[in-house]
């Protein structure tokens, strides 16, 4: 599913930002590998909806599982023993149906396997490629299981954000460019001030679309999100206007003034029918199998409210979570959205912004963007990009002392102040230490 491995990739970035583990790196760097191969529309931008699990009814996970037998046939005895030791491929495998078949996961460290079959580590490496590369052709050549080239605008929201994040943390332009290039189909195929989001970009192999589905709370509060995710890469304010324009469509069509929260679906038109579950208009709160709508409504209004200074965005936020502040707790796990939302309220937003177009910003934009917190952004923006700015930041950013002078520097902001500008990389960890 997209939206599983989205929210995987986010957690796979947050966790190389926070313990800086060249393994949580590799996972992401692979995970995009296969979206890019498999999930996405290379030509006109937009991510896929899934990719089957099986080829047929016969068979339960066969294209992507193994038999000791199946990877012998395809490599050497030398490249099998690193391989079938690394990715734990015995005669008795995980399968149900196939008790031979084995789901690939690493079991232990490639000094460990290297140890065992007494070569060195670079050699079990050179082996483990070449086996990688044999198997992936290998199993190309079996049935392929379908893809389904749905574009639906929450799931494309939730991977433009993942993308843009993976693409910033670790320095893969081609991703961010890809993700831009998404947003911007979606914008403009989906998005309509007057009329909304709709729910679907696109159908199925040809792209086509049918007749206009109407978006969800989902498609507003993760479209949102992605869109102010742009503008904090990109600096370009049009990305901010779309993200606060979804905002305040999602606030006329989901949000309930007398009971507070947010319903799932809008009320029902004059003429309209519906059946069966749609018939009743939800809260969601539960996490499950995606990020509540509600969790990310009211996050959403607080990035917005940190940068517009709308009372009444924090207000909402505040009234969304204490509807649910009675029960949340039965939720455990499956509200970790909602605290996350919490987090994000109860802490003040800190924005660091990046101001400059060289090799020195974006060494300063690497160091803001260590360490990953629910509550920080950052910002990124040219000199020119400052007379066009959301509204708290043009209280502050263009009256700073110094934006005359040459070289890029890094502004800490918090609330309605900001700390002095810093251009050292040392000045900007001490300024980040005392904003978090």
């Amino acid at each position: 599913m997209s939206y599983d491995n989205s929210e995987l990739l986010k957690n796979y970035v947050h966790a190389f930002q926070t313990f800086v583990e060249p393994e949580a790196a590799r996972v992401a760097r692979e995970m995009i590998r296969w979206i890019d191969e498999w999930l996405s529309d290379r030509e006109r931008g937009g991510f896929y909806a899934s990719q089957d699990a099986d080829f047929s009814l016969e068979d339960d996970g066969d294209y992507f599982t193994w038999t000791r037998d199946e990877a012998a046939e395809v490599l050497t005895a030398e490249e099998l023993a690193v391989a079938s030791a690394y990715y734990d491929i015995g005669e008795i495998g995980d399968m149900h149906h196939n008790p031979a078949k084995n789901v690939l996961h690493v079991r232990g460290t490639l000094e460990g396997v290297a140890n065992a079959n007494a070569i060195t580590v670079e050699v079990a490496k050179e082996r483990l490629a070449a086996a990688k590369e044999k198997m992936y052709a290998a199993r190309l050549r079996r049935p392929t299981p379908y893809v389904d080239k749905t574009i639906y605008v929450s799931w494309n929201g939730m991977m433009i954000s993942a993308y843009l994040e993976a693409g910033r943390v670790l320095d893969m332009p081609e991703v961010r460019a890809f993700a831009l290039k998404s947003l911007d189909r979606v914008l403009a195929e989906a998005w309509n001030v007057e009329a909304g989001l709709a729910h679907v970009v696109a159908y199925g192999e040809q792209g086509g679309i049918g007749a206009r589905v109407a978006g969800v709370l989902e498609d507003y509060v993760f479209l949102g999100h992605a869109a102010l995710d742009a503008w904090e890469m990109t600096g370009e304010i049009r990305y901010y206007t779309a993200a606060a324009a979804i905002m305040e469509s999602a606030l006329v069509k989901f949000y309930d003034p007398v009971g507070c929260a947010f319903f799932d679906t809008e009320s029902v038109a004059e003429g309209e029918t519906r059946l069966g579950a749609l018939v009743t208009r939800r809260k969601p709160l539960q996490d499950s199998p995606t990020p509540a709508g509600n969790a990310v409504g009211a996050a959403l209004l607080l990035r917005l409210e940190a940068l517009n200074g709308r009372e009444d965005y924090a207000v909402k936020a505040l009234e969304t979570l204490e509807t649910f502040a009675g029960v949340v707790e039965h939720f455990g796990l499956y509200a970790a959205s909602y605290g996350l939302a919490l987090q994000r309220m109860v802490l003040r937003a800190v924005e660091i912004c990046v101001i400059g177009d060289d090799a020195a910003a974006r060494r300063l934009e690497a160091v803001a963007l260590a360490r990953y917190a629910v509550n920080k952004s950052v910002i990124r923006l040219r000199r020119d990009q400052l007379g066009a700015l959301p509204p708290a930041l043009a209280e502050t950013l263009p009256h700073l002392p110094g934006l005359g002078s040459e070289g890029s520097f890094a502004v800490v902001c918090s609330g309605k102040g900001c700390l002095p500008p810093v251009s050292g990389v040392d000045e900007l960890i001490e300024a980040m230490n005392k904003a978090l």
